[in-house]
């Protein structure tokens, strides 16, 4: 089953004068998610996520859900002058710019990652660093939104995560952000505005939770005393969680959501929510 969690919407959403609306969507084997921008106005008009009580663990089965949504959602089928879709997965490693080598993309994720011969690979460049994030998308929900819309740009959401962390947050101290997701979370360590490390976690309980976050910080020889670490994503969900983290981590921060428009037509809940893509 499918179970629509969140659902905000402006009153005009469905405004024919609105015609440069851009569709943001973002997608997981845990979720699916999208906001409606309105590019002229900076109006963000709808924000809707879905989550999935079922265990999906195949990118068959994730395809199947999202047509499910597409043909229920009524929103998605509006028309739309630009289209980025994120995906979510843990198929995904960075590379200094340095060892990058574009005609080489499976190698740097066969040694960590379980590749098939017929994957497709994809790369990210991120932006003001200089280091690549190289990954594989879900290669049969691409197909499928190009059959919706024809032409759509895509992106990997943690490639967008660590870019808007090194970009926007990272300091010349070490920094450790926890961005945490439905079934999974993702840690990132910068130091000197740099990334230091990156990975994803599946936990189900409390204590894999904590575990994970602080063998990471003693591989890393952070001491848990550290100043900057901040967490964000579903925080609100994983109330007790954070506050679990609390009794080992004594100097825990939320980050905040940028001002990414300006003008004054923004329904600020719909603004809230729809950054939960932009992930800050």
């Amino acid at each position: 089953m499918i179970i629509k969690t969140k659902r905000k919407t402006s009153n005009r959403l469905n405004d024919n004068n609105l015609i440069r609306k851009h569709l943001s969507i973002q997608f997981s084997l845990d979720g699916f998610s999208f906001s409606i921008y309105q590019q002229d106005t900076k109006e963000f008009l709808a924000y809707s996520k879905y989550i999935f009580d079922y265990k999906i663990n195949t990118p068959e089965k994730l395809l199947k859900a999202i047509k499910q949504i597409f043909l229920k959602d009524k929103e998605l089928q509006l028309n739309f002058s630009t289209i980025t879709a994120y995906h979510d997965n843990e198929l995904i490693t960075f590379v200094p710019n340095a060892f990058f080598d574009k005609d080489n993309l499976k190698n740097y994720l066969k040694y960590n990652n379980k590749v098939l011969s017929t994957d497709f690979f994809m790369y990210d460049s991120i932006k003001n660093q200089d280091i690549k994030a190289v990954y594989i998308p879900y290669v049969n929900v691409n197909n499928f939104l190009i059959d919706v819309f024809g032409s759509f740009e895509y992106q990997h959401a943690s490639a967008v995560l660590v870019e808007t962390l090194l970009n926007d947050y990272a300091l010349k101290e070490t920094a450790v952000f926890i961005h945490l997701s439905e079934t999974f979370f993702k840690i990132v360590v910068t130091k000197n505005r740099k990334l230091l490390f990156f990975n994803t976690f599946d936990f189900t309980t409390k204590e894999d939770f904590l575990y994970y976050v602080l063998f990471t910080l003693e591989q890393l020889e952070i001491p848990v005393e550290i100043k900057n670490i901040f967490f964000s994503g579903e925080v609100t969900k994983y109330k007790e969680l954070v506050n679990s983290a609390k009794y080992y981590l004594q100097n825990i921060s939320f980050l905040q959501p940028k001002e990414i428009v300006s003008d004054a037509l923004i329904d600020k809940t719909i603004l809230r929510d729809a950054l939960e893509l932009f992930y800050v």
